[in-house]
């Protein structure tokens, strides 16, 4: 269970007196999440999350993030509102650590996502991309090339450990990516880490999106080549290319792509590959046996960075040809 600090009903009891949401009727530890410490809390008026920012979250951070929920539920998108406090602030301590209240929403993640999920799951992300361009805040992806090559030198020594030539296949990827990452394309506010456990549906219908603490500045195609990763390949890493069509399609027809994009797709899909693979490695080489999250194999991503470094074209993932 994802429940790095534990919370008293008299800490609770003090940490709620703050707001005006009513008496608490229940408190329980959420076991997803790998970041942060989770709780569902009920009040005699309603439904809540309550987050505890463990280390690994900057807080200096915090306000971009919390503000950026705000600003993108005042646009229509159903994501956790953050909830202020009798004082007007969004962000409070508890037990020592920073600490926020957000709103509760309907929904259930998939684990396998299907092709109409996949198709709506375009469409929202597009909606979102739109909804927080007037966002004035922005904040640097500290997990892109530089972010990369950081990691790397981080796990370089022991990543054969994980199998026979990782550690050449990650170098020559990274090399080749220097060389040719785009800087020139359209960008704003991404989700960064949209998987399906960050995407909630209510029967076939996407109801919300979720967890925004990787968001951050950077090209609006490269956010759908994670979306792409994380949700059109199939249990044993085939890659289904109707779903990254519907993806596609449904994103293209609310945020239409321009050359660039287009062109420079099968790039970034390689690059937000080679980024979950640098994380999983990392963490898979340094979290503790007795850690309470598992890490997740690196090898997922192995398989599909050496599926999009065959990929020659855009039309490869279904995209129609851009004139």
């Amino acid at each position: 269970m994802a429940v790095y600090t534990d919370v008293t009903d008299a800490e609770l009891q003090d940490f709620m007196a703050r707001y005006d949401l009513g008496q608490v009727t229940s408190f329980k530890g959420i076991a997803e999440g790998v970041e942060n410490t989770n709780f569902l809390i009920e009040t005699t008026r309603n439904r809540y999350i309550l987050t505890i920012y463990e280390k690994r979250v900057d807080q200096n951070e915090l306000p971009f993030f919390l503000n950026l929920m705000g600003h993108l539920a005042s646009r229509g998108m159903n994501c956790p509102t953050p909830i202020l406090d009798q004082n007007g602030n969004s962000l409070n301590q508890l037990v020592g650590k920073p600490a926020a209240l957000v709103t509760f929403l309907e929904g259930l993640s998939v684990t396998r996502p299907k092709i109409e999920h996949c198709a709506q799951l375009g469409r929202s992300l597009a909606e979102l991309h739109l909804a927080g361009q007037d966002y004035k805040a922005t904040r640097k992806n500290k997990l892109s090339i530089e972010g990369w090559a950081e990691l790397n030198a981080k796990v370089e020594d022991q990543t054969d450990s994980i199998g026979r030539g990782l550690t050449q296949l990650i170098h020559d990827e990274l090399h080749y990516l220097t060389e040719h990452w785009p800087n020139d394309l359209p960008q704003g506010i991404i989700h960064a880490d949209l998987f399906p456990d960050n995407v909630f549906f209510l029967g076939q219908k996407l109801s919300g999106l979720i967890d925004f603490y990787f968001a951050c500045t950077d090209a609006f195609a490269y956010d759908i080549a994670i979306c792409m990763n994380a949700w059109c390949f199939e249990a044993h890493n085939e890659f289904n290319a109707t779903k990254a069509r519907q993806m596609l399609s449904r994103y293209t027809e609310s945020r239409p792509l321009n050359q660039a994009e287009y062109l420079a797709l099968p790039i970034l899909c390689r690059g937000a590959a080679l980024r979950f693979l640098l994380t999983r490695t990392y963490d898979w080489i340094y979290t503790p046996e007795n850690a309470l999250v598992r890490p997740k194999n690196p090898d997922e991503y192995i398989a599909k960075l050496r599926f999009h470094q065959g990929v020659k074209s855009s039309a490869e993932y279904g995209l129609d040809p851009i004139s």
